[in-house]
């Protein structure tokens, strides 16, 4: 069976396993001549309720997002990788990755670190990387960090 990845959605946060997650998708976007869908979600709950005391949250997260969402396509276009889309969402990440993003763009397989930069929420009510693997109605590759 000769099967091809062809939409590829990479979420991406700035976290170390987040930036092996992308390296990884480079070499499976390279192998299958895929669509690299950077993904970035702005996890608005973390700032609802201090946004109240500063307006400036939700735009510093936006700039941050199309920040690392941009240097992500660089290295990609960089790495030889021609078909790439940036994606930014709104929301919970266990939601819009595998619901969401993982639906508007159709895609085939969804790529994520096992960890990101949220430990406490990890720990409390599990993680984002668990969350996709249970909810995606595609493939999940789900990549450590090496230690």
């Amino acid at each position: 069976m000769n099967f091809e990845y062809k939409n590829i959605v990479v979420a991406v946060d700035g976290s170390r396993a987040s930036e092996r997650a992308f390296e990884k998708a480079i070499e499976v976007a390279k192998r299958n001549n895929g669509k690299m869908i950077l993904s970035h979600v702005v996890d608005t709950r973390t700032f609802s309720s201090a946004e109240a005391y500063d307006q400036t949250l939700a735009y510093r997260s936006e700039v941050y997002a199309n920040q690392l969402l941009e240097d992500y396509r660089k290295r990609a276009t960089s790495a030889g990788i021609t078909n790439v889309e940036l994606n930014i969402e709104y929301g919970s990440p266990k939601v819009k990755i595998p619901k969401d993003v993982a639906k508007q763009y159709q895609a085939d397989l969804i790529i994520c670190g096992a960890t990101g930069l949220n430990a406490v929420e990890r720990f409390l009510i599990g993680s984002v990387s668990e969350s996709i693997t249970r909810y995606a109605k595609c493939d999940v590759l789900v990549v450590r960090d090496k230690i």
